[in-house]
């Protein structure tokens, strides 16, 4: 029997941003919509599916409200190990991530960006160079309002997307029109039963249902993207860049001059130039370059648009300057990775402020950027204990904390003028905090108290 769109029930899971956009399209399609959230629903998120006459319930899973679903839009951040979402899966009911149900119902180009680290500073830097273009253009994903928010409420002919791991599992039929993968380095596999296998395959995802008509942008000095390439098969035009090699690439480095030859487009600009500052910036940089040769953007305005763009809140963001020593907010470094890029782009010593809800992480890659620029530790975290191991004997001085308060304070008694603060925790932020975001204003907070 074929169930009618007025019939059709769509249990939404998880009531954040994501999710209310959901249950806001959806009920703007035409479905029985309902939104189950197992926490605590923001009064923002409330009136909102209110206002739109959409039930919802919170601190709670109601079994007989949620298991009659013909469809699940299941949070990102709720685990496909959920015992309700084992359920489902087993009952056959079919559990898709908001992007791919937005995705039904625009015709929008997708520019979709993923990557263990840069994804937010790329999004951002794309969407700042399509707007300067003059493009009708949103910017969604993990980052902004949610997609299928904006899919209900305007009209966009492009969207810039990032796009987690955990969003890409909930990807079926989605297709990006261009893709973009900055790198793939360990991060989340607590989610991937700690196979770094699961996170590789989750990440190429981003190029699923891909056309010989749609551009794949990658780094080719990443080995572990060169690598799956070798095991797949991409219709995609392939488009990679590099800071290794200039060697079949779109974009490469050399003589401090970025390069980009899309289509003969014999694009090139000095890195003194770029707004954005650091090897791992380069690349950021490269790849929304590429993306804008492929949107046919102006010369004029892809240099433009690299060269005075402002950055993203809480990456490597320059707080203030208090007593000669700089403060940097980069809570946004939630893996060891991101902040191997944060030390690597330090010139000053360095007292750092790491820790929190530890991911399975391997600190070994920043032994010796501790050794050469770290002076002292300050843990801001509940266990902080495999940082103390890892660095007890490199690092003179390792001190323990639990509020971004205490955190600025004793960083402030160890640094001198000349030295920098670096927030760059390397883990999650959940143990402490609601969000990296909130992580990251906390310490901005504290810093300007002081």
């Amino acid at each position: 029997m074929t169930t009618t769109t007025e019939q059709k029930r769509i249990v939404i899971l998880g009531g954040g941003e994501s999710g209310a956009g959901a249950a806001i399209l959806a009920k703007q399609k035409g479905f029985d919509v309902f939104l189950s959230d197992m926490g605590t629903l923001k009064p923002k998120f409330k009136e909102l599916l209110s206002s739109h006459q959409i039930a919802w319930e919170e601190g709670k899973h109601t079994p007989e409200l949620v298991l009659n679903a013909h469809e699940v839009i299941k949070s990102p951040g709720i685990p496909d190990k959920a015992p309700l979402v084992a359920q489902l899966r087993d009952m056959g009911v079919s559990i898709i991530s908001e992007i791919e149900f937005a995705a039904r119902y625009t015709t929008a180009k997708k520019i979709c960006i993923t990557g263990s680290n840069g994804k937010t500073t790329t999004t951002s830097l794309i969407y700042h160079m399509l707007q300067k273009a003059g493009l009708n253009v949103g910017l969604a994903g993990n980052i902004g309002q949610s997609f299928a928010l904006q899919v209900a409420e305007n009209n966009y002919d492009y969207y810039v997307i990032e796009l987690s791991s955990f969003q890409l599992d909930g990807m079926f039929e989605f297709k990006a029109d261009i893709a973009i993968l900055l790198n793939i380095t360990p991060d989340h596999l607590d989610r991937y039963d700690y196979k770094m296998q699961n996170y590789v395959d989750s990440k190429f995802r981003i190029t699923r249902n891909l056309s010989d008509d749609n551009c794949f942008i990658f780094c080719s000095d990443d080995e572990v993207t060169v690598e799956q390439l070798k095991r797949i098969v991409l219709r995609a035009q392939q488009l990679p860049f590099s800071q290794q090699t200039k060697e079949n690439q779109m974009a490469w480095l050399e003589n401090e001059h970025v390069y980009i030859n899309y289509d003969n487009s014999d694009f090139s600009m000095s890195v003194q130039d770029l707004a954005l500052k650091g090897k791992h910036n380069i690349y950021n940089s490269m790849a929304a370059g590429i993306a804008g040769h492929v949107l046919k953007i102006r010369k004029d305005i892809i240099r433009e648009s690299l060269a005075d763009f402002q950055g993203v809140e809480h990456r490597l963001e320059h707080v203030i300057k208090v007593r000669g020593v700089q403060y940097i907010n980069d809570s946004k470094a939630t893996n060891v990775n991101s902040t191997w890029y944060a030390l690597e782009s330090m010139d000053t010593p360095v007292v750092w402020i790491a820790g929190g809800t530890d991911k399975g992480n391997d600190y070994s890659s920043l032994l010796e950027l501790a050794k050469d620029k770290v002076k002292a530790i300050v843990c801001l975290g509940i266990d902080n204990s495999k940082i103390i191991k890892s660095f007890g004997d490199i690092v003179p001085v390792i001190i323990e904390t639990r509020s971004a308060a205490a955190a600025v304070a004793e960083a402030y008694k160890l640094s001198q003028p000349g030295d920098t603060v670096l927030l760059s925790p390397a883990c999650a932020s959940f143990d402490l905090f609601e969000n990296y975001e909130d992580r990251g204003r906390q310490f901005k907070d504290a810093v300007r108290q002081l």
